[in-house]
């Protein structure tokens, strides 16, 4: 049976949902199926990692009201689990769920907390990519969310490793692969798309884009409360990103690393790190905000 623990802080959350608020119950937990992160009692973010059979990922995130953006394995593409991270890694798919696609199994993992303010709640996991023929990969994963104002702020981290002994990975793609989020069907083809540099990118096939910049949002609405939901990219990430965005038939939004058209290597000994950002808002909120956020969460490094 794995090693579990319970954590639960007292913390000063301000901002949350635009009111003034006193001190909220901060809590982290997991079992052997999920790992959750509450405040004030509800469910903020929600991590499915037990009973998956390719790969863990982000099943629920909600803006400050309570309000879930995520959708998981709707029917029409059954392997969108919500916020998931995938590549192709030497001629192995591990975005797909068919046969012969790779697998990202659990390994173990851990609750760390914010020393400082215990206002920050973050899942550490190691995974092993396996492919038809063994591991091709190790990663460290870590799942940190927090509320910073008026937006929820979720931080994925993957430190990605070639095992010792083989030789440099191959990680490849289609022009989608990457931190993908999927969102629930009252924002398909009707959600507008907010970008960094305002201009979109070139079209790639049908309505989907490859737009550069720091961040990308996304708004629209659910049960009838307008949302947005941002993503950002940090500076110190391998390579610049392209944001993936669709409308027709769903809408989808994901951070690439353009693999599709050049594949990078991976090399024994010397891990790839990546950290990106969501942050989910209640309302329509504008670009000089959805910037400010960005930078604050730029800036604050591993401490965001």
């Amino acid at each position: 049976m794995r090693q579990w623990m319970w954590v639960v802080l007292a913390a000063a959350i301000v901002g949350v949902a635009g009111c003034s608020t006193g001190p909220r119950e901060f809590g982290v937990s997991y079992n052997d199926t999920e790992g959750i992160v509450k405040i004030g009692g509800q469910a903020v973010m929600r991590y499915q990692f037990g009973g998956v059979p390719f790969k863990p990922y982000v099943q629920e995130l909600r803006s400050p009201a309570g309000v879930q953006v995520l959708r998981d394995a709707p029917a029409d593409h059954l392997h969108h689990h919500a916020l998931m991270f995938g590549i192709g890694v030497d001629g192995v798919d591990f975005w797909a769920e068919t046969p012969g696609c790779g697998k990202q199994v659990h390994r173990s993992n851990s609750i760390l907390t914010d020393g400082r303010s215990g206002e920050m709640g973050r899942l550490v996991e190691k995974l092993d990519w396996m492919g038809p023929e063994g591991m091709l990969l190790q990663e460290g994963r870590s799942i940190e969310t927090t509320l910073r104002g008026t937006a929820t702020v979720l931080t994925w981290r993957s430190r990605l490793m070639r095992p010792e002994g083989m030789a440099a990975a191959k990680l490849t793609g289609s022009h989608y692969f990457g931190l993908g989020m999927r969102f629930v069907e009252s924002m398909d083809k009707v959600a507008r798309f907010v970008y960094a540099n305002e201009a979109e990118g070139p079209v790639v096939r049908g309505d989907e884009r490859l737009t550069p910049g720091r961040w990308c949002a996304v708004q629209g609405q659910v049960d009838g409360k307008d949302v947005t939901i941002a993503m950002f990219n940090s500076p110190s990430n391998p390579r610049p990103v392209a944001w993936f965005t669709m409308r027709e038939p769903f809408t989808y939004l994901s951070a690439t690393m353009r693999l599709h058209e050049t594949p990078m290597e991976l090399t024994a000994g010397k891990p790839m790190n990546l950290r990106y950002g969501v942050a989910v808002w209640d309302g329509t909120v504008g670009p000089q905000e959805i910037a400010r956020v960005y930078g604050e969460w730029r800036e604050r490094g591993s401490n965001y």
